[in-house]
């Protein structure tokens, strides 16, 4: 179990008909998300911090932490789906359709089961909170809203643009774009689309001298005690990175719609 969830296997992508380009774009959408790049979350809690560790240093701890977090939700995940048998390929309808499964065969398994939906409803709202205080920042700086205002306003938006993808599996499960469910294109749009146009947005707008420019970044990114940003990585940042980025969203695109 843990070789078949730790050490790639090119020969199991060929049996599967799975190119390993695909899987590396897939990859790196996964980064764009987790790490909430793309939409300003990461962005507006960095400019809540204080000046004394540069964004650098905090930048490497944070992708520490979520890798560490991730591989061992790996760990919890795959062992599980294999003792009972479950599909480890379900892709996002996973926590929805397959992980009760496992928690049906489970000893105590409705008492895990709950708990476990419990944890990830904080996690969901942790995520919320990192998601709409952008939205939040935004309407207080530039309308001069209240924060209570801000959170009413957001909090019904949320509620009705979530409801969709909520009733996704039950009233509107016959519902589908393109082949795909509400939950798979919502997945499809935000991970694929809007994260890696709005990573590039965010990336043009610091390192160019049409956004803020690259000095002015790299003065504040080094702000403080810690691991600093060395003054050559203007030309990757200016020419290597958006060609990353505008590949593997058209990657993304033709694999999404490919598939």
């Amino acid at each position: 179990m843990l070789s078949y969830y730790l050490i790639p296997s090119i020969s199991r992508l060929k049996e599967n008909n799975i190119n390993i380009f695909d899987v590396i774009v897939a990859a790196m959408n996964q980064s764009f998300f987790t790490l909430s790049l793309g939409i300003g979350s990461m962005q507006i809690f960095g400019s809540y911090m204080k000046k004394d560790h540069t964004l650098a240093g905090e930048s490497s701890r944070i992708c520490v932490l979520d890798t560490f977090v991730a591989l061992m939700s790996g760990m919890i995940i795959f062992p599980a789906c294999f003792a009972y048998g479950v599909d480890v390929n379900a892709g996002p309808p996973l926590i929805f359709q397959t992980l009760p499964n496992v928690f049906v065969n489970m000893p105590m398994g409705r008492l895990w089961g709950t708990l476990f939906f419990v944890f990830m409803t904080f996690a969901s709202f942790s995520t919320v909170i990192a998601v709409f205080e952008n939205l939040q920042a935004n309407l207080m700086d530039n309308l001069g809203w209240s924060r209570k205002k801000a959170s009413v306003v957001n909090c019904i938006a949320m509620l009705v643009l979530s409801t969709p993808c909520a009733l996704g599996f039950n009233l509107l499960s016959g519902i589908n774009l393109g082949g795909k469910n509400i939950l798979d294109m919502e997945d499809f749009v935000v991970s694929q689309v809007l994260l890696p146009i709005g990573a590039l947005i965010f990336l043009l707008f610091c390192v160019t001298k049409w956004g803020w420019g690259f000095d002015k970044y790299i003065k504040e990114a080094n702000t403080g005690k810690g691991f600093k940003l060395p003054h050559w990585l203007k030309y990757y940042f200016r020419f290597v990175l958006p060609v990353l980025i505008v590949v593997i969203l058209i990657a993304g695109l033709i694999s999404f719609f490919k598939g």
